[in-house]
């Protein structure tokens, strides 16, 4: 396999390949957002029994049970919560867990809900103690519990909610109170897209940007995705640019290659930090194993920024695996990078 040499870029934008939304991406998702689950691509473990739950509510007429999504940013958690809401004909009302400080935060939201609406919160796990112990009673019972007074004198009064349906999001399930996520009817993982998901959503979006993309250019933009939409859809976006300034609007293979390349993606949808990691680890500590605190130093990154941003799609490739002495490149990095294993890296 050729692999393309990138040159070391210190004043590179924002990570094309980073899974979590930029602020000015908020509209240009949302215009590409499906509306019914039927228009959603992939994930169809989720979809299938989703698909029933909700049809057996709306014949009971019955608000959905609580929805607890969780997996890695950009595979569509927010995305479904609005299909769920559409779905079901209610409302749907969007915060986070670290929006709600006090507890009359939860409370108004609360209280202004209608039977059958939909409540969203991402970033779930962020709920402080209290808001969190104030959500049980919500979930259960449909009630809040209200604390008057302090000391012997306080007296709880319960208000009654409408019945609703809490919808949470997280992309750190371990970081969840057992009983808040016992709490939850239906708990969804939406993991990595396969690549032909990503390619139907490639061609979709593109259709919706009135972008003319071959099948290749698709599968090009897919294969360096990371097999997650979010990413798919920037690439997309920036290919577009680049044929619109470089072609005269004109897109195919050839110029779909040459706009990624120049994007320091390569063709397993690694940028520079990736490889600055896989550099590290093979150079600096002749494959592993390194500890993780020692390799967050080694490439100026936070130890929780390797972890939970760009170690779970080196692994889903294979490229490096843990170890209870550290992490440790794989042959598969080495082959990628071009290099040769064994001893201290070389260049082939």
């Amino acid at each position: 396999m050729t692999n393309i040499a990138f040159e070391p870029n210190d004043e590179a934008d924002d990570r094309l390949v980073e899974p979590d939304i930029q602020a000015e991406e908020a509209q240009f998702e949302t215009t590409l957002r499906p509306e019914r689950l039927a228009d959603f691509v992939g994930q169809e473990p989720i979809k299938r029994p989703l698909s029933i739950s909700i049809e057996a509510a709306l014949k009971r007429k019955e608000p959905l049970e609580h929805v607890l999504l969780y997996g890695n940013p950009g595979l569509g958690k927010t995305t479904l919560a609005h299909i769920i809401a559409r779905e079901m004909g209610g409302t749907i009302r969007v915060t986070a867990g670290p929006a709600l400080e006090r507890v009359g935060d939860l409370a108004a939201i609360l209280t202004n809900l209608k039977a059958g609406d939909i409540l969203f919160i991402d970033e779930i796990h962020r709920l402080n103690k209290t808001i969190e112990e104030v959500l049980y009673s919500a979930m259960e019972d449909f009630a809040l519990d209200i604390i008057l007074g302090k000391g012997p004198a306080a007296r709880t009064l319960r208000m009654p909610l409408e019945r609703f349906t809490l919808i949470g999001a997280t992309t750190k399930l371990n970081l969840l109170s057992a009983p808040l996520r016992d709490r939850f009817g239906h708990v969804y993982h939406l993991s990595f897209y396969e690549i032909d998901d990503i390619e139907r959503i490639v061609r979709r979006n593109a259709a919706l940007l009135e972008i003319a993309v071959d099948t290749e250019s698709a599968a090009l933009i897919a294969a360096r995705s990371r097999r997650t939409p979010r990413v798919a859809n920037r690439l997309l976006k920036r290919v577009r640019d680049y044929a619109q300034v470089k072609h005269n609007g004109i897109l195919n293979a050839e110029i779909t290659r040459q706009a990624l390349d120049m994007l320091r993606v390569d063709h397993q949808g690694l940028d520079e930090v990736d490889r600055k990691i896989l550099l590290a680890i093979i150079d600096k500590f002749q494959g592993g194993p390194v500890g993780l605190s020692t390799l967050a130093a080694a490439v100026a990154e936070e130890i929780e920024t390797i972890e939970q941003i760009y170690e779970p799609y080196l692994l889903q490739l294979g490229l490096i695996e843990r170890t209870p002495r550290g992490r440790k490149a794989t042959r598969a990095a080495y082959e990628h990078l071009g290099r040769a294993t064994g001893g201290q890296a070389e260049l082939m």
